[in-house]
C-alpha cells in the first residue's frame, strides 16, 4: 500500500455501491490503472487516497463479504 498525496489528479472516481446515499461514509475508487487501486474518502476528495495492489484489495473485500466473525 502506498499513499497518494493529492488524489483529485486522478479521473474517474466511482463511489462505492454500499455507500449510504447521503453523502456520508462513501468510499471513492479509481477503475482502470493497472496493478493498482486507489481507494479516497469521498468527503475529502483533495486529500490522501491510499492505493492498493489489486490483489490485496480484492482480498480484504473477500474477507469483509465472507470472513469468519469469531
Amino acid at each position: 500500500m502506498t499513499t497518494i498525496p493529492d488524489s483529485s489528479a486522478l479521473t474517474g472516481w466511482r463511489k462505492s455501491s454500499y455507500s449510504n446515499g447521503e453523502g456520508a461514509v462513501c468510499v471513492e475508487v479509481v477503475d482502470g490503472i493497472p496493478g493498482v487501486l486507489p481507494v479516497r474518502d469521498s468527503k475529502n476528495p483533495h486529500g490522501p487516497a491510499l492505493a492498493f495492489g489489486t490483489g490485496a484489495w480484492t482480498a480484504f473485500v473477500n474477507e469483509v463479504k465472507h470472513g469468519d466473525d469469531s
